[in-house]
Parts: structure tokens; sequence; C-alpha cells
């Protein structure tokens, strides 16, 4: 990755939590749990840029600008919400998954 590419992700992601911080309160909230979450189950488009979290992000701000409240547009089960979010792409888990079972149907042969 060529320092060009690295400085315009870190611009990237400073503009992109400057834009979180302006949401209300109780949408910084559920937005720093979501991001939470995903980091943790791993999708792994995530890698790649922040195309998902700006997505969140676009959608959160829809949500504040029609003055509904960060659970009314995602509900009240966040972490399905999430779920949802990524139940197409590829996660670490899943890619985990594959590895130990390569693994084993490798070692099942010898």
């Amino acid at each position: 990755m060529s320092i060009k590419k690295i400085i315009e992700g870190k611009k990237e992601w400073r503009t992109h939590v400057s834009s979180v911080k302006a949401l209300p309160q109780d949408y910084q909230i559920v937005y720093k749990e979501i991001q939470k979450y995903l980091f943790k189950v791993g999708p792994v488009e995530l890698n790649k840029g922040i195309g998902l979290l700006s997505d969140i992000l676009c959608f959160f701000e829809e949500g504040a600008a029609a003055k509904k409240g960060a659970l009314e547009v995602t509900g009240t089960d966040v972490a399905a919400f999430c779920d949802a979010l990524i139940e197409d792409s590829t996660t670490y888990d899943d890619l985990y998954q594959e590895s130990v079972n390569q693994k084993v149907d490798k070692a099942m042969k010898e």
C-alpha cells in the first residue's frame, strides 16, 4: 500500500469520525456499538475502506434529519440490525471455519 493511499485513508477516516461526532447523542452511542460489533464479527470488506460504515452514517444522518431516535431506525435489537447488514458479506469467522474444515480434510486424507 502506498503512502499516498494511507494518507488518503486517514483523511477519509478523520472526516468520517467528525461526521459521527456531529450526530445526536443517541445515534453516536448506537453507531459506536455497531462499529465495535462489526470490528469483532469482522466482515472482510471493512479492510477495504469504510464503505459500510459510511452507509450506516448516511442512514443515521437521514434518521436524525427526520427527527427519529436512533433505535427507531435500527430497531431495539442492534445486533440483529448489524447481522442483517452483513448477512451476504464474507466474515473472518467464515474464513476461519473454511480454514479449519480444509485443515481437517487435508489431515484426514494423509
